[in-house]
């Protein structure tokens, strides 16, 4: 399975310190904002990922995050030259996806909660079984996001959950559901894609996209329940608000999150020689101490 972060756009929300670097490169407390939606990725073990940007945002985060192969992984990027919908993405890397199903996160979207790593296998697993896959935040305030209605129904001995409806911006919302910016679809998404005409805003609606798998009768929710937290870092605000959540979490906990490293690691992807690299290149700086203390069994879990 395949992967793409879509870490586009101009960042206008968080001018001016976008006037000169990537949104997707601004610190959310300790690491590169890109950091968090790459681990989101791995923790799906998709190990090949396309990331696109703008044009002079690309080379800047290929200079930090290079080839992938210091996280045993296969990194490539592609170039959005103008932004035209989360569904554009599909276009570009259309080479990159092939035949294969395909995962896509937003740049700027933050996941974190135990039993991830279930919920996202589970939607990869749904992918490659021809079903596409929307994940589900509930919140305050839904008239102002894309929202989804859905229904659960007996699966293999479980539940699962049928998308009934999705609206983008309702007025009068069928449920507080909002889709967040992780997507999972089965092979053929770039063809799917291609068929989507633009909005009135000019743009390739991602809600457009899932609207022609919720026709075709395959597309399921995940929801993030209690536990889970799921933050869009697009605006000063919000910004502030990761960044005090992911001090909060690792002061409290002792260890770091979204560190692609030790995901790498965990999951055998790189040796210890490598990570030992790694924590040489980060210093003595706290992210190179904590892979420090994986490296050297202080941290398990």
């Amino acid at each position: 399975m395949k992967g793409i972060i879509l870490a586009g756009g101009s960042g206008t929300r968080l001018y001016p310190l976008t006037l000169v670097t990537s949104k997707q490169l601004l610190p959310v407390y300790n690491k590169p904002m890109i950091y968090y939606p790459l681990s989101t990725l791995m923790l799906a073990h998709i190990k090949e990922v396309l990331i696109i940007s703008t044009p002079e945002d690309t080379p800047r985060i290929e200079r930090l995050l290079g080839d992938g192969s210091k996280l045993g992984m296969k990194l490539s990027y592609a170039v959005q030259e103008k932004p035209e919908g989360l569904a554009q993405a599909f276009l570009i890397g259309k080479d990159f996806i092939g035949d294969e199903p395909c995962a896509m996160i937003l740049g700027d979207n933050i996941f974190y909660g135990n039993g991830l790593g279930a919920k996202l296998g589970e939607a990869k697993r749904t992918a490659e079984a021809g079903r596409a896959t929307v994940f589900g935040y509930y919140v305050e305030d839904p008239e102002r996001f894309g929202i989804m209605d859905f229904e659960q129904k007996e699966h293999q001995g479980g539940y699962c959950y049928r998308v009934r409806s999705v609206e983008e911006k309702p007025q009068h919302p069928k449920s507080n559901y909002a889709i967040v910016g992780l997507y999972f679809y089965p092979s053929g998404v770039a063809g799917m894609a291609q068929k989507v005409r633009p909005s009135a805003r000019g743009e390739l609606e991602i809600t457009s996209l899932n609207e022609m798998y919720l026709e075709n009768g395959i597309l399921d929710a995940q929801l993030l329940g209690r536990g889970f937290t799921w933050m869009d870092a697009g605006t000063f605000d919000s910004l502030r608000k990761a960044a005090n959540f992911v001090c909060m979490i690792e002061q409290y906990q002792g260890m770091s999150i979204s560190a692609p490293e030790e995901i790498a690691y965990r999951y055998h992807w790189i040796t210890k020689e490598q990570l030992a690299e790694s924590a040489e290149r980060y210093g003595k700086s706290p992210y190179g101490e904590h892979l420090r203390a994986v490296l050297e069994n202080k941290i398990v879990i």
